[in-house]
């Protein structure tokens, strides 16, 4: 689908008049030490693991800048995680999910911007700090590309069409639990599916800047195995091994996958018995699915479930399933804003290409829930949870602008309108 014909489908039309992008370009350019000092700080507020103080703190950041400029502020109560999840529950203190509202005039197209506060970085760890490299191009630190840089070229797109008049209608969601499979917000970020038009997700771009538009589903999965304990000297026979139980479903795990088919059923950690010279009597392991349709993810739950045992079997199996991640393939809707995406890119020099991942994110709640999502318009950079994450700081002007044209110019025209 080329430039023209995504203009045809309205991807390019706009009552917003071009000459304000100008304008607004210029802005963000004036910005840049602002937007760079905003990350600094960002980065270097730890808000990874489950870091109450940190979340908490950036949350009220938002809060307050997105309330200076017109927003109406809600934080809205997380649900439990199961607790059999690898984990389990995590902290006591459920997070709640930043809303922020600027409905803009009467018939406006809605643009959901959502962004994640959290990063998988230990936050008493010794990587800590943004470290400027010698040149001045790049960067290092916890979370620059995923996603805190994203989140800083939010408020800053934002702020700019505040600063400039410029009339949106935007409702914007922070949640703090994407990295642990948002559990906790989903509800919240289904609730705010439904209140918009389209939907803008800050995850970072791939390296060379292009856009995802196809995505797997994601999935957790639990096996439990119970069995008899008995001491393996004395009174072997009478034992009922719970981790040769639960080797022979993992090794029936191996025949589910097929990477070709967009099929991965993988296991990750394993628990079970205590000594070497007692008969385990329990064993667990943990594992993830990927799945490229909601038929293999239904399928992949089947064949899971067949690794139950009978009630009163020893020793027992149960299996946990929990596939809460839908798979986001390419639709017309999604296609269409990614087209709307490119225009924007190429009327502001820039390029956009497209591209394929088997990472998840909450686009593929937001696209579920209905909403067209493109959910890779955050900053580029590479080396995503790893001590070495980095972000080319020319992309903060970079997307920041492509990130505030492309909400103006969504905003303005009513084709997009879902009714």
């Amino acid at each position: 689908m080329g430039t023209e014909s995504a203009k045809r489908s309205g991807g390019g039309s706009t009552s917003w008049p071009r000459e304000r992008e100008v304008e607004l370009r210029e802005y963000i350019v004036g910005r840049r030490e602002a937007l760079l000092s905003d990350l600094k700080w960002h980065v270097e507020t730890p808000t990874g693991c489950g870091f109450k103080p940190g979340l908490d703190r950036t949350r009220e950041h938002f809060a307050k800048r997105l309330r200076a400029i017109g927003a109406s502020i809600e934080l809205v109560a997380g649900q439990a995680r199961p607790s059999w999840l690898y984990g389990g529950t995590g902290s006591s203190e459920i997070p709640p999910a930043l809303v922020a509202r600027r409905p803009g005039r009467s018939g406006a197209t809605r643009v959901l911007i959502s962004g994640h506060l959290d990063t998988v970085h230990e936050p008493d760890g010794a990587f800590r700090a943004l470290s400027i490299s010698a040149d001045g191009t790049t960067a290092t630190g916890p979370g620059c590309v995923d996603m805190k840089g994203g989140l800083v070229i939010a408020i800053h797109a934002l702020e700019s069409l505040h600063a400039l008049g410029v009339d949106c209608s935007w409702v914007v969601v922070m949640n703090s639990d994407e990295e642990t499979g948002s559990y906790h917000s989903e509800p919240a970020l289904r609730a705010v599916a439904r209140e918009a038009d389209v939907g803008l997700v800050l995850e970072p771009a791939l390296p060379d800047g292009s856009l995802v538009i196809e995505r797997p589903g994601s999935g957790q999965f639990m096996i439990e195995c119970d069995g008899k304990s008995a001491h393996v000297g004395r009174d072997f026979a009478s034992g009922r091994s719970a981790v040769l139980a639960l080797s022979r479903c993992i090794a029936a795990t191996e025949r589910m996958s097929d990477p070709a088919a967009a099929r991965i059923v993988n296991i990750g950690p394993i628990e079970g018995g205590h000594a070497t010279n007692v008969v385990p009597d329990s064993a667990r392991a943990w594992g993830n699915a990927r799945f490229g349709t909601p038929e293999i993810a239904a399928a992949i739950e089947r064949e899971l479930r067949t690794l139950e045992t009978a009630a009163g079997a020893s020793p027992s199996v149960k299996v946990e399933v929990s596939f809460n991640r839908p798979a986001k393939p390419l639709t017309p809707g999604t296609e269409r804003l990614a087209m709307a995406a490119r225009v924007v890119a190429e009327s502001l020099g820039q390029t956009l290409g497209f591209g394929k991942t088997g990472g998840v994110c909450d686009g593929n709640i937001l696209q579920d829930a209905g909403l067209p999502t493109i959910d890779t318009l955050g900053v580029r950079g590479g080396g995503l949870h790893t001590p070495q994450e980095w972000i080319e700081l020319s992309s903060l002007v970079e997307r920041c602008q492509l990130l505030a044209v492309l909400v103006a110019r969504l905003s303005a025209d009513a084709s997009w309108k879902r009714g």
